[in-house]
């Protein structure tokens, strides 16, 4: 560990000088990629920098020990020696968790799809709530959402939303949320009183940049349409609405709740960037099926990650057995205690598979 730490402080120290050089100054590009990949050390070559002064201060006391101490020195020494150990450690499991692999993709902003799946109008229903969830949490984050395309059902349900969420660590915390959710209550349509469990499913992938994923003009074809609201009505009688076909792959993205056509089609083109970019993940991802993590899901996007259980307030995380007794505080966007606890697995798997626990 210590010879790894070592690595990453000399090369934060060789950026600083590059930081420094006027060819790199004069160089935007270089600059950002530099800035960008000190910023992404910093934390640990800081947490580095503390622990040899700790180790430092350690091995002085200790020493201080073999001197001629009157009783009160020595029991200050002794003290000293015991928080200093206790530090020691305490930085220790920090950076191990700081020289973690770092997913690629965790700065990044995301786009968020939600739909409703088993379970008609109240699945559609459960799918606008669980949109204002992460709205309500991304808020909370001081992140910024974007609606980009919304199918509304009759009942003021989600068929279909699709939209963004910017931010940093945006990637880092929602990652989790991709799978089936479940949710268990009695519908208002219900006059039995009987509990119904329906569906939706949430999609999580990272934004991809034009640098990211180049579309060729040749690969796409842009068709016009008029926008449509709730049961299919038109809502404006231009062709502002625009669906954008990669023909290389036949992945499909739609946008109407832009501006203007123009508006549209770029929003468009970020859908589809990204879900081009998505596929790509998934299909790299599975080379190493059998080195996925268990302890945060298989990532297959069919597998029920969470229940929602309304008559019992309850919340439960099936892929790491969390369950909360707060559905209202949860659903108001208070996600923090499933988050960090989904964090927490992974970085615990992560420990496990790199031979630092």
């Amino acid at each position: 560990m210590l010879d790894r730490l070592q690595v990453l402080a000399d090369r934060y120290e060789k950026l600083s000088e590059l930081l420094c050089d006027p060819d790199v100054v004069n160089d935007s590009s270089r600059l950002r990629s530099y800035a960008k990949e000190q910023s992404d050390l910093e934390e640990a070559y800081q947490a580095y920098l503390e622990y040899k002064q700790v180790v430092e201060q350690l091995s002085g006391a200790k020493a201080m020990l073999e001197e001629k101490l009157d009783d009160e020195m020595r029991d200050m020494v002794k003290m000293e020696i015991e928080e200093l150990a206790e530090r020691k450690v305490e930085l220790e499991e920090r950076v191990r968790v700081l020289l973690l692999p770092k997913d690629p993709n965790d700065d990044k902003n995301v786009i968020v799809e939600i739909r409703g799946a088993a379970g008609g109008e109240e699945a559609n229903l459960f799918a606008a709530e669980l949109y204002r969830m992460y709205a309500k949490y991304a808020d909370a984050q001081g992140w910024r959402t974007e609606l980009l395309e919304a199918s509304v059902s009759d009942l003021g349900g989600f068929k279909e939303v699709i939209f963004t969420i910017n931010g940093q660590g945006a990637y880092s915390k929602m990652k989790f949320e991709s799978g089936a959710h479940r949710v268990q209550r009695v519908p208002e349509t219900e006059s039995g009183g009987r509990i119904h469990t329906s569906t939706s499913t949430v999609v999580v992938m990272p934004e991809a940049e034009e640098l990211d994923i180049e579309i060729l003009d040749k690969d796409i074809r842009v068709d016009t349409f008029c926008s449509s609201g709730a049961g299919g009505q038109s809502v404006n009688t231009t062709k502002s609405a625009v669906r954008v076909t990669h023909l290389p792959t036949g992945i499909i993205a739609t946008c109407q709740d832009g501006k203007s056509q123009n508006d549209n089609k770029a929003k468009a083109l970020q859908v589809l960037r990204t879900r081009i970019m998505d596929i790509k993940i998934q299909e790299e991802e599975a080379k190493y099926a059998g080195e996925r993590r268990e302890k945060v899901g298989t990532g297959d996007r069919s597998e029920r990650i969470r229940t929602y259980n309304f008559p019992q307030s309850r919340v439960t995380d099936h892929r790491i057995g969390l369950t909360l007794h707060k559905l209202d505080s949860v659903l108001n966007g208070s996600m923090d205690d499933i988050v960090n606890a989904l964090s927490l697995a992974e970085q615990t798997d992560l420990l496990e598979r790199e031979g630092m626990a």
